[in-house]
This record gives C-alpha cells, sequence and structure tokens, in this order.
C-alpha cells in the first residue's frame, strides 16, 4: 500500500508535470495580449476543501509596481534552495520562458522593460474578484490573512489601521495572523481585534507577565467545510521585540514555540480535526524547519519573508505554501481530506495583473471612498525617477540608497543606517514621485530619523549582529529582516564566516578611508525600536531631498562586496 508521505509526493510530482498547480499555464504565455481573466483563474477543482491563502499586503490597496530580489542568500541547510535562488536560475528551475507573464511576474531580470508591457499587479478590488471565482467554484473556501496587512502607507497611518480593516472586511477572511500590526500599539490593536468579524489568531501570542496564551488571540479555530473538521492555527512573527519596539505591546511575549505548537497540533487532532493548517507569519525558512519538528500538520501557509513560488515545497508531510506580498498574488489550494488524511493536493499561485483582471465593484468602492478625502494629498508630484526605484533583496536596493541619501543630505551625517525591511512598492524609469510613493517605503509609526554619534567599533557590532540575524546558518536565529542599508559606508562581509567576523574593510566613502574602532561618526538613520527617539519623520526628509533633487538620479550601489557565498 502506498503511504501517505509517497502520494503527496506522487501527488506534487504529478502537478508539476501536468501543469496541476495550476502554474505551467501561465508560465508558458508569450505575451500580455495573451493573458485573459479566464486563463489566469481557470482551476481543476480537486478533493473537498479549498483554502485561499493572501499575505504581507502591507496596505497596497491599488495596483502597484513591484520589483522581486534579485539577491536572496540561502545559508546553511537552505544554501542553493528555494527561494535563494533568484534572476535566471529562478526561471530555470520553474521552466519559465524569458519575457513571460511569469518572469516579470516571479523574477527580477528585464523588470523595467517588463513592466511597460505587463503593467501594474495587485489591487485589493482585483484580489476581490479572483477570491469571488474561487468562491463561485467552492462556496465555503477558507479565506486566510497571513498578516502585515494593517501597515505600509499614508491612510493606513492616519486612520490607524481602519481603512485596511474596512478593506478586508469586504473580502470576507475568515482568520487572520499579525506582525506589524502589533506596531500600532496594544490600545489600538486591542480595539480594532475587538471590531473584527473574525478571529485573529496566535498560537505563540502570550501574555507577558504569566506566561500564558493571550486571551484576545486564540491559538486556533475550527471550520467544517466540504464535510471537513479544518482547525487553523495561527502562528504570529515570533520575534516582535527584537524586530520591532517592544515598548509599543510590553504586555505580550512571541517566539516559535514549537512545543506548545505540537500540543495545539495534538490537542485539535484529539478534538477530531482531519485537517490542519498553520497560518503563519514565521518567514519560509522558519516555516521549514517547523515543520520539520511539529509533526501533524497538513498545511503551512507561509508568510513574512514574502516569497513568491510557483508550487508549494513539501517538508514531510507538510506542504508549504508562499503566497508572495503587496497583494501580487493569491493562493488557491485544494486538498482531498478523507477519514482524518491527506491524500493529496492542488495548487495554483494566481498573479494578480491588473490589467487583466476586472476590478470588483463592492470592494472598489470601499477603497474609494477609504482615498478620496487623501487624494489631493497623495497624488502631490514631488518629482520624478530616471531609473528604477525598488526595495528588496538582502542589500541596499535603490530606495533604500535614496532614503540613505536624504539622510546624509538632509541630517548632515557622515554615515547614513535605514532598516532591511521588505515592503514597498517599485517605481519604473520615467515615472513620477507622489507623496503617497514616499509614504510606501516609509511608513510607519516609529519613523523619527535619528542623528546621534557611533563610534566605529560600535557601527561594527551594529553590522555584525544584523548579519547573524539573517545569515546565521539556523534559520531559528535568523531574526530580522534583511541587511541594514548604509550610506556613506562600504563593507564587505563574508557570508561564511561565523558573528562577529562577518565584517571587514569598513570604509568612510568620502574620503576613503578606514572607519577608525575609536572615532566617533555623525550617523543618520530611523526606524529605532529605542522608546523616544528624536527627529523628523522619514518621510518628510526624503520628501525634501527628492523636491531638491527634482528628477532622481540613483547610480548601482557597489560599496558592499560580498563573499563566501
Amino acid at each position: 500500500m502506498i503511504s501517505r508521505r509517497d502520494f503527496l509526493q506522487a501527488s506534487m510530482a504529478a502537478a508539476a508535470i501536468v501543469g496541476g498547480s495550476g502554474f505551467g499555464n501561465w508560465a508558458r504565455l508569450a505575451a500580455q495580449q495573451r493573458l485573459t481573466q479566464d486563463q489566469l483563474l481557470q482551476f481543476d477543482t480537486f478533493g473537498n476543501v479549498s483554502l485561499i491563502h493572501v499575505t504581507d499586503i502591507h496596505a497596497q490597496m491599488v495596483p502597484i509596481y513591484f520589483r522581486e530580489p534579485s539577491v536572496n542568500i540561502g545559508v546553511g541547510p537552505n544554501k542553493g534552495a528555494v527561494p535563494h535562488i533568484t534572476g535566471a536560475d529562478f526561471r530555470r528551475f520553474y521552466g519559465i520562458e524569458d519575457g513571460s507573464p511569469s518572469h516579470y511576474a516571479l523574477s527580477s531580470g528585464d523588470f523595467a522593460a517588463l513592466a511597460q508591457g505587463y503593467g501594474r499587479m495587485g489591487g485589493l478590488d482585483r484580489v476581490a474578484t479572483v477570491i469571488n471565482a474561487i468562491r463561485a467554484d467552492r462556496p465555503d473556501a477558507l479565506l486566510l490573512d497571513g498578516g502585515d496587512t494593517w501597515h505600509g502607507s499614508y491612510t493606513c497611518y492616519h486612520s490607524q489601521g481602519q481603512d485596511m480593516v474596512n478593506v478586508m472586511n469586504a473580502l470576507r477572511p475568515d482568520a487572520m495572523t499579525m506582525h506589524w500590526e502589533f506596531t500600532l500599539g496594544s490600545d489600538r490593536v486591542h480595539e480594532l481585534v475587538e471590531s473584527l468579524p473574525f478571529a485573529a489568531l496566535g498560537q505563540n501570542i502570550f501574555d507577558a507577565e504569566w506566561d500564558e496564551p493571550a486571551e484576545m488571540f486564540p491559538p486556533y479555530q475550527f471550520f467544517e467545510r466540504g464535510g471537513v473538521n479544518i482547525a487553523v492555527i495561527g502562528q504570529a512573527f515570533p520575534y516582535m521585540p527584537i524586530a520591532n519596539p517592544g515598548w509599543m505591546f510590553p504586555e505580550y511575549s512571541f517566539g516559535i514555540r514549537d512545543e506548545h505548537m505540537q500540543e495545539i497540533v495534538d490537542q485539535v487532532r484529539a478534538e477530531g480535526a482531519d485537517c490542519v493548517v498553520c497560518l503563519s507569519h514565521n518567514g519560509f525558512d522558519v516555516d521549514k524547519k517547523m515543520a520539520s519538528i511539529v509533526s501533524g500538520i497538513d498545511v503551512i501557509l507561509s508568510g513574512h519573508t514574502h516569497d513568491a513560488l510557483p508550487e508549494p515545497v513539501l517538508v514531510g508531510e507538510t506542504i508549504i505554501v508562499p503566497s508572495g506580498s503587496n497583494g501580487k498574488f493569491v493562493s488557491r489550494v485544494d486538498l482531498d481530506i478523507q477519514s482524518g488524511r491527506m491524500m493529496g493536493f492542488r495548487h495554483k499561485l494566481i498573479p494578480i495583473f491588473s490589467d487583466v483582471i476586472e476590478p470588483d465593484a463592492e470592494v472598489a468602492a470601499v477603497i474609494e471612498a477609504e482615498r478620496a478625502p487623501h487624494m489631493d494629498t497623495l497624488s502631490e508630484v514631488i518629482g520624478q525617477t530616471d531609473g528604477t526605484l525598488y526595495r528588496r533583496g538582502n542589500f541596499n536596493g535603490t530606495w533604500d540608497d535614496l532614503i540613505c541619501d536624504a539622510l546624509l543630505d538632509q541630517r548632515d551625517a557622515e554615515i547614513a543606517l535605514s532598516p532591511g525591511v521588505r515592503w514597498g512598492p517599485s517605481l519604473v524609469p520615467g515615472q513620477d514621485i507622489t507623496r503617497e510613493d514616499i509614504w510606501n517605503v516609509t511608513s510607519m509609526t516609529y519613523p523619527e530619523a535619528y542623528r546621534t554619534e557611533m563610534t566605529g567599533d560600535f557601527l561594527k557590532i551594529v553590522l555584525e549582529d544584523v548579519a547573524d540575524n539573517i545569515f546565521n546558518p539556523d534559520p531559528y536565529y535568523q531574526q530580522g529582516g534583511d541587511m541594514v542599508r548604509t550610506g556613506g559606508l562600504g563593507y564587505r562581509i563574508d557570508i561564511s564566516k561565523p558573528q562577529g567576523e562577518r565584517i571587514s574593510d569598513m570604509t568612510l566613502l568620502k574620503t576613503g578611508e578606514a572607519i577608525d574602532p575609536a572615532r566617533s561618526y555623525v550617523v543618520a538613520g530611523w526606524a529605532s525600536v529605542n522608546e523616544g527617539t528624536e527627529g523628523p519623520p522619514i518621510w518628510d526628509v526624503v520628501e525634501a531631498h527628492i523636491r531638491n533633487m527634482g528628477t532622481v538620479t540613483v547610480s548601482e550601489n557597489n560599496d558592499v562586496e560580498v563573499v563566501g557565498l
């Protein structure tokens, strides 16, 4: 008799061969003109359960450009494994034709040129159309939101997340989990969560004082769909107080909490769960490790690291499904659940080509209502760009370089530091830079652009600490985003070295001199996790710099030498 593991592996292989994953069809389309909404939505319904997954929307309601990373380095057991292959290597791995829609949607190469033909992606009114089509085919499909939803835009900041709550409620999710949401502050998070018509789940959200599960965030919820009892377990971002300011949510502690996760999985199985789904904001590599430790999870819907893969990854008997970011994709996963066992699956990563998918009128009206009072402010043109502005990758993107340049210029600093966050849409050459565009890459609740002094020795400590958060071989110690972005400072990083030995050859770029460990340097930065940080908000700093420039030109950054790959 075939084992469950063998059956799952066979199902995945068959999907890849015949296009049952839904990827092959649109991957081979040669030009935008051949794309249709019907093609993007086509799916051979399978089994008796359907899951719909969106994640890391970062408050992007309307269509955007978003360039995928060209550098995404894997270390330890994940070296050379997806999602840590990019560009042409990624396209070869999945059999993606150069110039195809999937090249544009999933890969960074020739981004600006392909953007001219394929246009923007995303838009929650288009996402609604896709969700409604899936529900028309499978009326009891579960819609699950992986978090990083109430953060990342002008309107989200000024409404304290209410705009995104209103729009997402129109999509009718069944559950969500959280990360950046907590940076609205505990009081606001409580207010919004209490208003939701669905649950915010987190088995790893604990009361910090009593070290007990937090009552406001249930660890799981049961759903009966297609005659199947489905337990959805939430996994919030585990490293909140490290990556974000703990003083904003002092009553909570987080962590991965594998042992508690195993207890919850065992508990829901004992309570009659036929299928266990983990709605996770761990990040992909952390999810892979968790799947190898915790048994009994059928599906992990993966978020946080913004990875978009056209096929799930199988770890043991668990399938891991990442669904990209910024509203670019919707994942549909159909499962065949029989007698409490997952017997097979079918998956499709649906790209939201904004010029192809018709907007849903109801959700479009909600979006319009949220944005209309702010349109004059949002649409004001601050400057233009003559190159692609993007943020995504292990090291500086051009948006990051522009922000660092603004800090150096406007804060009269020798060195600039900018956080290695993954969120923020791209702009293409010749595009106006509006105030909305600036807020899309700077909006957060701790935006102060500080100006301080740091010794050369302390700067090295900062770089070493962040590097270990990214390049520690154990995914459970990868607690940051991408590498801190630097302006005015060059350095060499050896990925293969242990903590404390990765960073060398630090150079002050304006003089070419080596950084002196004992000397103090004037440093400007933003997004400090320290309470009481003072300075102008980063969006004002960047806006002033762009106004002075008029047309933005950001050259290729060669100030970081990466070795040891």
